[in-house]
């Protein structure tokens, strides 16, 4: 039966909205939620071909130096109209700094004469344990792009996001609602779908939620 190691988990990542967002997701869990700064962990080299890839390479990183289980997340934003990038390479499509202003510039400047618009934010988690063992999902979300961005909420693209059915973009959604419909949002209920039909955490931690399944594409 695997569990938490001395009930915790470290968050795989530096990022300051990536670990408040997982967070808030996660805070329905009895257990203690660190994070890479609390190790000076510096993230490696994401080499993968895909967001499962990555997110592995994130949490295998972690778990194997604190020797506990790591929770990691690698997402991005995929346009139809640009062949699915930026995709995996999200995160430095202006370059290795992660300026997201200047990204969010070059993909208007990109999609300036292209009238699809359309969309997906992906999401993939991985939760792995020291041994290597890991459990890796995704979850998307589909919308359209919009310009110019608006809100100052979230971080990364979601000011220019707008996901279907509503009319403002994550950058302006309430935190509340982005985490139960993000991206974010769905693999989580995803992984946590998983564990309760294989492991039975649900009477393990006493865990009375309603989940949202995210098929995989």
């Amino acid at each position: 039966m695997r569990a938490f190691i001395d009930n915790k988990l470290v968050i795989a990542s530096n990022n300051d909205g990536k670990i408040l967002e997982l967070q808030e997701i996660l805070k329905v869990f009895d257990i203690h939620i660190l994070s890479n700064k609390d190790f000076n962990i510096t993230e490696p080299i994401e080499d993968g071909k895909t967001f499962k890839e990555n997110a592995y390479i994130k949490s295998y990183n972690t778990a194997s130096k604190t020797k506990l289980v790591s929770l990691s997340d690698d997402s991005g934003i995929s346009f139809k109209a640009l062949n699915n990038r930026p995709g995996i390479h999200s995160a430095r499509y202006a370059g290795k700094k992660k300026n997201f202003t200047l990204a969010m510039k070059k993909l208007n400047k990109e999609l300036k004469f292209s009238d699809d618009k359309s969309c997906k934010f992906t999401c993939a988690l991985s939760l792995c344990w020291p041994d290597g063992y890991n459990i890796t999902v995704q979850g998307e979300i589909y919308g359209e792009f919009t310009w110019p961005p608006v809100g100052e909420k979230g971080f990364g693209y979601d000011p220019i996001f707008k996901p279907n059915g509503y009319s403002m973009t994550f950058g302006e959604i309430d935190s509340r609602i982005k985490n139960e419909i993000s991206h974010r949002a769905l693999a989580t209920n995803k992984l946590v779908d998983f564990l309760i039909k294989v492991y039975d955490w649900i009477f393990q931690h006493n865990l009375n939620l309603m989940y949202v399944y995210a098929d995989e594409n």
